[in-house]
């Protein structure tokens, strides 16, 4: 899994026998400088996209097989023990409102230079069948975290923050709810030059701007209600300039962008997600600290843990997601929930390339 914040790939060797399935091996790949600013630069329309994504998704393949190597080592593996790799790409645009969601990675070549069998391409079948194409993680939240006896939420605080609701009912929803990481990461990286605020220290040094604060949430798509899903072709640099004034002090607007991003998500579960009881956090803004601790103020009576608390490390459980949606696929078993995406019915996703 590589995600919006564009730190790099994380994967994981999954073994579906138990429950919640298990994690024999990890390893992250951070992307090279050059590639991380070539995808940066995909988020946006630009002079000569199509070789300069193709380019990248070359560079993409690359990085995935390293993971993937890594992962193997890391486990004493073979590769003819592998079913499949499941390989989410990286998404350059997703406009399901317009038909269409692209991820690039070129799981051809990974397949090429790994050998084994890959299945990608999750996100396209069920925007054909009119849903968001996003989240797809919450059909595999609610296989490893439901609990018929608790209403719960599980939360990933990722470049995009979403929420999956897990009823006592055993019925799921879905969506994302706004910014996560992705406003944090670019305006610390502006500022500070470091990729992301470490344990959210600078923002806590800044005092939240009142007006800033309101002018981002009259955002419509925070009222929207599910099925939604966004990325960065709306929370992106434009979208936050157009807030900003000068003289707000760049630690300041960082405090305003985590309190945005808390706000909006326990909006979000007081909204749609009434009674939730307990939710269950993960991706890597479990990490910033001042966030998690503005979030537990927020729910109040409402527990707030991170996943490894249920048996999954916070870092892991997007490419856990990723690799049960590849079992899925080899299943031939549906990978999405019409609850959550709008799509006509349940597909089985994802193109498959043999090894």
């Amino acid at each position: 899994m590589s995600g919006t914040s564009l730190d790099g790939v994380d994967a994981v060797l999954a073994d579906f026998s138990s429950r919640p399935p298990s994690v024999r091996a990890s390893a992250h790949r951070p992307f090279p400088a050059d590639l991380r600013a070539a995808l940066f630069a995909l988020q946006v329309s630009g002079p000569d996209e199509i070789e300069r994504a193709a380019a990248a998704a070359n560079a993409l393949a690359v990085c995935y097989a390293s993971a993937v190597e890594a992962v193997l080592q890391a486990a004493g593996a073979t590769r003819d023990l592998i079913v499949a790799i499941g390989c989410h790409g990286q998404t350059v645009r997703h406009r399901p409102e317009r038909g269409f969601t692209c991820q690039i990675g070129n799981a051809a070549l990974l397949a090429e230079r790994t050998g084994i069998r890959v299945v990608s391409d999750f996100r396209s079948r069920d925007v054909a069948a009119h849903g968001q194409g996003a989240p797809l993680a919450p059909a595999f939240h609610a296989e490893a975290f439901s609990d018929r006896a608790e209403k719960r939420a599980i939360l990933n605080l990722g470049g995009i923050a979403n929420l999956t609701g897990l009823d006592v009912d055993g019925s799921v929803t879905g969506f994302d709810c706004g910014p996560g990481n992705c406003l944090m990461d670019l305006w610390c990286a502006r500022h500070t030059g470091a990729g992301f605020d470490d344990s959210g220290k600078w923002a806590a040094t800044g005092q939240v701007i009142p007006k800033l604060l309101q002018e981002l949430k009259q955002e419509p798509y925070f009222a929207v209600p599910p099925p939604k899903s966004t990325g960065r072709d709306l929370f992106n640099e434009a979208w936050l300039s157009a807030g900003l004034e000068p003289g707000y002090e760049a630690r300041s607007v960082q405090a305003t962008l985590l309190e945005l991003t808390a706000q909006t998500i326990s909006d979000a579960l007081e909204r749609f997600l009434p009674q939730t009881r307990r939710v269950i956090a993960c991706g890597g803004g479990t990490r910033n600290q001042t966030l998690m601790n503005r979030l537990r103020e927020l729910l109040g009576a409402v527990t707030l843990e991170p996943s490894d608390a249920h048996g999954v490390d916070p870092q892991l459980v997007e490419p856990l997601a990723f690799a049960w949606l590849a079992r899925q696929a080899i299943l031939g078993a549906p990978g999405n929930l019409p609850a959550v995406t709008g799509a006509a019915g349940p597909r089985v996703l994802g193109a498959v390339y043999p090894r």
